[in-house]
């Protein structure tokens, strides 16, 4: 193993692996929230929309569509669903008259807070006790590029 960058053929190759794995996972990730929505009342959608308004604050539909890069009907229907589970609510929107902010409520912080925390213990049995931080730091900073390199993937 060596620190120098890798030549474009074989970068090509190994990120192509990476792509390969993070198919899978992100499957094996939704079917795990979606067993946990038992407990938690909270899919896999509506958990990314909790999330994002747990961590960005208030946002219209079409702006957690672009962070998530999911198509904005979409985003509406997890935003009405977690509206109807009292998770969300619509407010004005000072810079937007016809589109509203949308924010968590104390019932939706309890939710996603909940989710998170059953997240966090399954999560911190990865890797046998094993993974470094510069391990994860080098995990999000290739998955990070890769997203970046793939920023100009409209949804809509």
């Amino acid at each position: 193993m060596t620190d120098e960058p890798l030549p474009p053929e074989e970068l090509a190759a190994r990120l192509a692996e990476v792509y390969l794995l993070v198919g899978p996972l992100y499957r094996r990730v939704l079917r795990k929230v979606e067993l946990g929505e038992a407990v938690e009342g909270v899919g896999a959608g509506v958990r990314a929309v909790l999330d994002m308004l747990r961590l960005g604050g208030p946002m219209t539909v079409p702006q957690m569509g672009r962070a998530q890069a999911l198509s904005r009907q979409f985003v509406q229907r997890m935003v009405n669903d977690a509206a109807e589970r009292g998770f969300v609510e619509a407010i004005p929107n000072p810079a937007h008259r016809r589109s509203s902010l949308i924010r968590l409520t104390d019932a939706g912080r309890g939710a996603i807070e909940a989710v998170i925390a059953r997240e966090h213990v399954l999560l911190g049995q990865i890797g046998g006790g094993d993974l470094t931080q510069a391990d994860v730091d080098a995990c999000v900073k290739v998955l990070s590029r890769m997203l970046d390199a793939l920023s100009d993937v409209d949804v809509d």
